[in-house]
């Protein structure tokens, strides 16, 4: 199994996965063109893309959606409540179930907490590997964590740093909603959930949808690096994912 980001941030979040014979998108935030510029570098056609997993329905994740399905007509997979927001999508599967499969791909659900009508992150498994997908939630629900636990890939949210978001230029309201339950993982909330998280079998860490405005790669990385090491926890690659820019494949 092969994973790379593609963009991560505000502005547009999309990855693509990868094995010999299944290949989908979780997302498509950017848009339709930027995607298929990046499929194209990369030598990936965008026809032969099997599915796009939906984590929810903010423009940052769905931007490119409606012009790239119908030039491809690839099956969305998204819940009924997410489909209220995307009906123009004439190819889908509803995800009626906590576990579900994509061709070689086996997707096990994760509910999320966001400002929104429904939010998903997902496991994405195959041949024994896995990787985890959060992002745009305020919590991870205390139920998930062992079925969260040692994995080879995290891809999670560190979208902002506490302090420069206290003095930065949002407006109070803003930063509630920011720091609340519906909101977004701060770079200590994620960190903590990684050092939680991380096992033997972990090989990558990817912290993504960073805020431009209310963090630095920096502060995100070095905040991780702290507490893994206070918790005795160590992982061989921590990737920042970025916005507009394309990370490394990471390949397990």
């Amino acid at each position: 199994m092969r994973v790379i980001v593609l963009s991560s941030g505000s502005k547009g979040n999309t990855t693509y996965v990868e094995t010999e014979t299944t290949r989908i998108l979780i997302d498509i935030g950017n848009s339709c063109k930027y995607v298929k510029e990046r499929l194209n570098e990369l030598n990936i056609d965008p026809k032969s893309i099997d599915g796009i997993l939906i984590t929810h329905t903010h423009k940052d994740h769905i931007k490119g959606l409606e012009v790239f399905c119908k030039q491809y007509d690839t099956k969305v997979f998204c819940t009924e409540k997410m489909y209220k927001y995307i009906n123009y999508i004439k190819n889908y599967e509803f995800i009626e179930k906590n576990h579900f499969e994509i061709g070689d791909f086996e997707i096990k659900v994760i509910k999320t907490s966001h400002d929104t009508e429904d939010s998903n992150g997902y496991i994405v498994s195959s041949n024994e590997r896995s990787l985890v997908y959060i992002t745009d939630t305020g919590y991870i629900n205390q139920k998930y964590f062992d079925c969260l636990s040692n994995h080879e890939v995290y891809i999670l949210e560190s979208n902002h740093d506490i302090e420069m978001l206290n003095n930065g230029p949002y407006p109070y309201e803003l930063r509630k909603r920011i720091y609340g339950d519906k909101g977004h993982l701060s770079n200590i909330d994620c960190s903590k959930y990684l050092a939680n998280f991380i096992g033997d079998k972990t090989r990558c860490v990817m912290l993504a949808h960073l805020s431009e405005e209310n963090n630095d790669p920096n502060i995100a990385y070095k905040t991780l690096k702290e507490k893994l090491e206070s918790s005795n926890k160590c992982v061989e690659n921590i990737i920042i994912a970025k916005q507009n820019e394309v990370t490394e494949f990471v390949e397990v």
